[in-house]
């Protein structure tokens, strides 16, 4: 079949319906009524004699033919944007990708990094959102986030970026860390925690360490605080090898007695499924890519106390 130009308001209207999978939220977006993006979305689905979505109690859901239409219409989208982009020549100057991320892994893996970035892409601007709430992805939101877990997020491209280590680290001037030689005689010291998803106790099954009674702790909700807290030497900590190393590297922590576990959750950068990457956000996913293939996954050594 021919398409007719009256049918592209519709095409425009679907494809925010099929970023959201919701009516309610594309009509926000869209400035129009739930009502009026079911009307273009049901005129569409007669024009094209398939059905689109499915409708339930709970709301709608692609079909197979929603999301192969989705697919076509956000990358018409994006090249009609990448069309608009080049006619602005304000926006020739630089293009701007928002960066949704934990403020740990912000500042302690990528800020000390992103000169290579900048010196390889000077015409992209970076924003960066950090924080642990869940991202929204809607109009005023990011284009993609950067996310701690396992790799599966509905509605969503998970691209791996990397994995990390767990091991604790204290700082050197710490009271009684010279008693530890071994992984148990960690929990002989004062600790602290954040709310990474494993913590001292499968670390210490791990380091095969039965039976320790775990301190009452200072508990932060952010990790740069918690390491934060381990340099003025409130407790040793459960290091992240990805997000320490900067504080290893220049001796405010040092890593203590007891084995490397690796994380079982890693790093994924993640945007919404039904949206296609622009030249500048694959730019980024690239760089995200090759900054963490550079590193080895080397330990630093483990502290050794003084002989007597």
């Amino acid at each position: 079949m021919t398409l007719r130009p009256t049918s592209l308001p519709a095409f425009g209207v679907f494809a925010v319906a099929a970023r959201h999978q919701n009516f309610a939220n594309a009509a926000e977006e869209l400035g129009l009524t739930a009502s009026a993006v079911s009307h273009h979305v049901r005129g569409l689905e007669s024009t094209l004699g398939v059905k689109l979505f499915q409708r339930h109690a709970r709301g709608v859901a692609l079909t197979d033919e929603g999301r192969s239409l989705a697919d076509a219409a956000n990358v018409a989208l994006s090249d009609l944007d990448a069309a608009a982009v080049a006619l602005n020549s304000d926006a020739r100057q630089a293009t701007r990708v928002r960066v949704a991320a934990l403020h740990s892994l912000t500042y302690c893996w990528l800020l000390p990094r992103l000169s290579r970035f900048v010196a390889a892409y000077p015409r992209i601007r970076l924003s960066f959102e950090t924080g642990i709430a869940i991202t929204r992805f809607d109009h005023t939101g990011p284009d993609l986030a950067i996310r701690h877990g396992a790799g599966s997020w509905p509605g969503l491209t998970a691209d791996h970026i990397m994995d990390e280590y767990l091991f604790p680290a204290a700082s050197p001037t710490m009271t009684g860390l010279d008693t530890v030689t071994e992984a148990a005689h960690v929990a002989n010291l004062p600790m602290v925690t954040d709310l990474a998803h494993q913590g001292w106790r499968e670390w210490f099954r791990s380091a095969g360490v039965r039976g320790v009674r775990l301190p009452e702790m200072h508990s932060f909700t952010d990790s740069t605080d918690a390491m934060q807290a381990a340099v003025l030497g409130y407790g040793a900590i459960l290091a992240r090898s990805r997000i320490v190393e900067p504080y290893i590297r220049d001796g405010r922590l040092v890593r203590l007695a007891g084995p490397a576990v690796k994380a079982r959750y890693g790093y994924y950068a993640v945007y919404p499924t039904h949206r296609r990457p622009t030249a500048s956000i694959a730019h980024f996913l690239s760089w995200l890519r090759q900054e963490a293939a550079r590193e080895s996954n080397e330990m630093p050594p483990v502290h050794k106390p003084p002989a007597s």
